[in-house]
Order: structure tokens, then C-alpha cells, then sequence
């Protein structure tokens, strides 16, 4: 296994290249397809990219902003004092390899189902910490196989509460917003009832919860084969300013600062679940609850933003690809291949169609590392075909979402 995975990443170092440039060359490759189709003229596939199906390559710009917000509210969270308490906690608990995967794994796909940005930090902190605690206690593990479980949380999330195709099909204008105005008519939005909170999903979750860490502990070797954590033991606490007592200071770190737009936040967001249950989440009440609540636990205006701060570089991908997404979307919308593709899936049965799906999208994912631009680009496709051959949306939304999680592995 050691011997596939190095082979595995020597070839990923050597022909994956860098996602920006994975969306750069389906913009190219979606341009190329679209030549004929508009009869070679060259302004008409610069028109159909910068302007086609809507707003062409700013479709997305509150779309890609509720991205950014779902992965820095994830990591400030991740930040909090709280967070960093628990990570502490659970480190020193397993005694080799086996316990240590499982409990990494189960940590990191719980977070995860909360929030992606969430897990996917507190899963490689505590993979870290527990590496640290391991060396520090003379416990013989295998790190590379802990920092592993500490990525699982990936494999779920879409099924969670920031998972973005569920999130972003709850409402008709949000249908719209990522569809199009003619797939959106052609469908009823799908409740969070139907999607997240499905019995499909919740098995799905199960299932992963089971096998995820059985599969991580049957990859666990011998003690002889231990690759114990080899770096810098160091302190990941939040970073605080240094203390005075200037007003400045003291309106920085002042907790009624923090207090009072969080508990605002959070009234309004208990307000609004009472008044329409869950079925109609989206990435706004997702991002308010956990804006909210990080304020609560960093107990401070300026750890808050310092935690921001540092996550800021995590967003660079979303804010330089969507744009191009969006416009990949508006060149496959003025170019007719969209509807020819939901025409050509709506032939298969329902099971087809989610079968194709699912593995379409785990095709997909290796070239457009997003769940958020997955959804747009492919997500008008797969609701036109569902919608044509009556298939239930909800199935094929999952089917999507699944996928896009399976390749995240």
C-alpha cells in the first residue's frame, strides 16, 4: 500500500497541475467544442463566455462570496479557545495507529457534517496534535496514515450542513441564480428535508462512519512500520495581542463588542428556524449561525478577525476560479450543449441517470476541485435530464453530491 501511494503520488506531482490551471484549460477545451456550434465566430464564443446565459462570467459573485464565507467561519470556528481545548483533550487519548485513525477520522467527519472549512481544519490539527502527543509519550504510530483520517471529513461534507448543491436548490430564486431561469421553472426547489436531511443521506453518513474508519484501521501496519511524527512540536494556540491597557486595546478585545451582534445573529437565526423548520437552509443562514457563534467563542473582535485573517489564503482558489466557472457555464448555455446533454441523459431510466451521475461527477471533481462550482456547471445538465425523464431531483442532487465527495479520497 505504501510502495501504490507513493507511485500514486509521484504521478499526481508530476501530471496534475495546479486547479486554476485545470479551469483555464476547460475554459479553453469548452471554447474549442463551441466553435461550430456557433458557426466559428470567434466574438460570438468571446460574447457567449463573458455574457452568455445571464450574467456570463459574474454570474457567480454572490455565489463564490457565500463559498468564501462557509470555509472562514469554518476556520475561525476551528480557532476558537473552545476548539483548541477539545483538540488538546482527545490528542493523548489513542495508544497506536488503529485508535488513533479512528478517532481522527470520526472527529473529523463530525466537524465536517457541521461545516467543511470546519472540519477539514480541526481534522488536520488534531491528526497533528495527536503526531505531537504520540512522540512526546514514547506511543509508536503511523503519522502519514493519521494525517490521512484527518482529510476524511471530505468525504462527507457535501452531505452536511454547508454542503453547496443542497444548500443552493432550497429556494426558487437561488435556483435560478445557479440553474438558469429555464431549468429552474422546470423544477420545484428541494427542501433541506428531502436532500440533507433524506434517509438516503443519513445512511449514507452511517455507512461512512463505519467503513471509513474500518478501511483506515486495515491499513494500519505493525508497530515495526510506525512512521512516528517527525516535525517541530510547537503551540497552535490563537495567537493574542500583547496586553495594555489603552482604548484601544480594551475596544479590541471588548467581549459586549463581540456579544452583542452575535447574539443578535443567533436570535435572529432561532427566529427564522422556528418559522421555516430546516427545509429551506441556505449558505446565508449557514454563514450567519456560524459567523455568530465564533464571535461568541473567540470572546473578542480583534482574535475574531485575526482568526479570519489567517484563513484568507485558503479562499484565493474560489475567488480566482469561479469567474471562470461561471463563464464555462454561460459558453455551455449560449452554445446549445447543455440542452443537448439533458436531452441525451433523459433517455436513461432514473437509476441510470443517478448512476451516471454519481460517477460523473467523481470524473468531474478531479477537474474542478469545488462542490460550489461542481454544482454550476453540472448542475444544469443533471436537473434538465431529471426534469425531462421525471426522475426525482433530490435523488440526482445527492447523486451529484456523492460523487463529488467519493473523488475527494
Amino acid at each position: 500500500m505504501k510502495n501504490f501511494g507513493e507511485r500514486a503520488s509521484r504521478f499526481a506531482q508530476r501530471y496534475v497541475p495546479d486547479p486554476f490551471v485545470l479551469a483555464l484549460m476547460l475554459t479553453i477545451l469548452v471554447m474549442v467544442v463551441s466553435l461550430p456550434r456557433l458557426n466559428y465566430d470567434l466574438f460570438a464564443v468571446a460574447d457567449g463566455w463573458v455574457n452568455g446565459g445571464g450574467s456570463g462570467l459574474w454570474r457567480f459573485l454572490a455565489f463564490s462570496m457565500q463559498m468564501c464565507l462557509i470555509l472562514v467561519t469554518g476556520f475561525a470556528l476551528a480557532e476558537t479557545p473552545l476548539a483548541h481545548s477539545v483538540v488538546e483533550r482527545l490528542s493523548s487519548l489513542p495508544k497506536n495507529t488503529r485508535q488513533a485513525t479512528t478517532l481522527v477520522s470520526i472527529f473529523a467527519m463530525s466537524a465536517a457534517l457541521i461545516n467543511w472549512g470546519l472540519g477539514l481544519v480541526l481534522g488536520a490539527l488534531l491528526a497533528r496534535k495527536v503526531g505531537e502527543s504520540a512522540r512526546t509519550l514514547g506511543k509508536k504510530i503511523h503519522y502519514p496514515l493519521v494525517c490521512t483520517a484527518g482529510y476524511t471529513g471530505m468525504a462527507v461534507w457535501h452531505g452536511g450542513f454547508s454542503g453547496s448543491a443542497p444548500l443552493k436548490a432550497t429556494s426558487s430564486k437561488q435556483l435560478i441564480e445557479i440553474l438558469g431561469a429555464e431549468v429552474a421553472e422546470s423544477m420545484t426547489p428541494i427542501p433541506t428535508s428531502a436532500s440533507i436531511g433524506s434517509w438516503l443521506n443519513l445512511t449514507v453518513i452511517f455507512l461512512c462512519f463505519i467503513v471509513i474508519p474500518l478501511t483506515l484501521a486495515w491499513l494500519a501496519p505493525d508497530d515495526e512500520r510506525a512512521e512516528p511524527f517527525s516535525g517541530v512540536i510547537k503551540s497552535e494556540s490563537p495567537t493574542e495581542a500583547n496586553l495594555n491597557s489603552s482604548l484601544a486595546h480594551r475596544l479590541n478585545h471588548s467581549f459586549v463588542l463581540a456579544f452583542v451582534p452575535a447574539a443578535f445573529g443567533l436570535v435572529w437565526c432561532s427566529q427564522w428556524l422556528l418559522a421555516h423548520g430546516i427545509s429551506e437552509l441556505n449558505p446565508n443562514i449557514i454563514n450567519l449561525f456560524m459567523l455568530s457563534v465564533g464571535l461568541l467563542l473567540h470572546r473578542s473582535p480583534l482574535r475574531y478577525a485575526m482568526a479570519v485573517q489567517k484563513s484568507i489564503s485558503g479562499i484565493a482558489g474560489i475567488v480566482l476560479q469561479y469567474p471562470f466557472y461561471a463563464g464555462i457555464m454561460a459558453l455551455l448555455v449560449a452554445s446549445g450543449i447543455i440542452a443537448d446533454l439533458g436531452q441525451l441523459l433523459a433517455g436513461l431510466s432514473g437509476n441510470a441517470l443517478c448512476a451516471a451521475t454519481f460517477y460523473s461527477a467523481g470524473l468531474i471533481n478531479l477537474l474542478i476541485p469545488s462542490g460550489g462550482g461542481q454544482w454550476a456547471i453540472q448542475g444544469p445538465i443533471i436537473m434538465q435530464a431529471a426534469s425531462e425523464a421525471g426522475v426525482p431531483t433530490y435523488k440526482v442532487l445527492m447523486a451529484l453530491a456523492y460523487g463529488d465527495q467519493w473523488t475527494n479520497l
